[in-house]
């Protein structure tokens, strides 16, 4: 599948949402944010309700390239012709978020170490650095059921998310929501790094320094009213891309 392959006025639709998811493919690689061919990130087809994008199942994310990802239904089945498999049990908790959350645009879920190891604590994400505070009140938290694999589950990772823009899913791993790929891959990697920071405060076992809940209020709504400032965010994305551009096999 190539550019020429969709009709011109899809061309500025889909095909930039598989450059974009594309793109964060390779950024989550590039990040060590992977977990060989396991986890996901999925988008919306623009102008097509209930079709999303989602990568080939088997492929390593240094490999994958916006014609390779695969177009799905909510119940992750392909209604294209490519030739790559897909992981429908992988997308029950995408297609929980996609069909409740209307500004979800994209969605990421990792198996980081860091991330895995926090949302086995019972506190979960602590408050202890202003990377943290950018997601203070605004994480849900989902226990885990078992390997994702029962579509009764949707509606409690539903429950749990709500409006949040994120969920730490308890003994499992991290989950990020965001209106386009660039918001959602941001959240993402700073809720990685807010793990990591978190996981190193910890081993060192020493006394810890919490902000004040007024304190870790205010910084939440900061990051809350930041959060629509999307000039801050284009720039970067842009840096990212920039870097991506070493190696612009992805927008093949």
């Amino acid at each position: 599948m190539s550019l020429a392959s969709f009709p011109v006025e899809n061309q500025s639709l889909e095909w930039r949402q598989r450059l974009e998811l594309a793109a964060c493919y390779r950024l989550l690689a590039h990040y060590k944010l992977t977990d060989l061919i396991y986890t996901h990130a999925t988008v919306r087809v623009p102008g097509e309700p209930g079709r999303f994008l989602i990568n080939p199942y088997g492929w390593r994310w240094e490999e994958i390239t916006a014609s390779s990802l695969v177009k799905i239904d909510v119940d992750g089945h392909k209604i294209d012709d490519s030739p790559h498999r897909v992981n429908p049990a992988g997308f029950t908790i995408h297609s929980a978020v996609h069909l409740a959350r209307h500004d979800a645009a994209c969605v990421i879920h990792t198996h980081t170490r860091a991330g895995m190891a926090v949302s086995a604590v019972k506190d979960g994400l602590l408050p202890i650095s202003q990377i943290a505070l950018q997601y203070y009140g605004r994480l849900g938290v989902h226990d885990y059921e078992g390997i994702a694999l029962d579509l009764d589950e949707r509606q409690r990772i539903i429950r749990d998310l709500g409006g949040y823009c994120g969920l730490i899913l308890r003994n499992h791993g991290l989950l990020t929501v965001g209106r386009s790929v660039a918001e959602a891959f941001s959240l993402m990697f700073y809720l990685n790094l807010a793990c990591e920071v978190q996981v190193a405060t910890l081993s060192m076992g020493v006394e810890l320094v919490i902000p004040p809940k007024e304190v870790c209020e205010r910084v939440g709504k900061q990051y809350d009213q930041m959060a629509f400032d999307d000039g801050d965010l284009q720039l970067e994305w842009a840096a990212h891309l920039r870097m991506l551009d070493a190696d612009p096999s992805y927008r093949t």
